[in-house]
């Protein structure tokens, strides 16, 4: 699985994000306020952005992904 809570609470997203990881995505950002490590995020689905954009949680970059870098992380800091 490519998104997975640490041990200090971060979660962390790694490599490529299919839409299966929304869901748990989701779960872990709805437990508590927590940051979001997307420093080694390759790709993520668009369902897996959408909870990022709904969430509006910390992220901790910049992403791996040229296309993360480029377009979602500029209009996630827009929000």
């Amino acid at each position: 699985m490519s998104v997975r809570l640490t041990d200090d609470g971060r979660v962390e997203l790694h490599g490529a994000c299919p839409s299966a990881d929304a869901e748990t995505l989701l779960a872990y950002l709805s437990e508590a306020k927590r940051t979001v490590d997307w420093r080694t995020c390759d790709t993520a689905h668009a369902a897996v952005v959408q909870v990022l954009v709904v969430s509006r949680a910390e992220l901790l970059g910049p992403p791996l992904g040229a296309f993360l870098r480029q377009f979602v992380e500029p209009a996630l800091k827009a929000q």
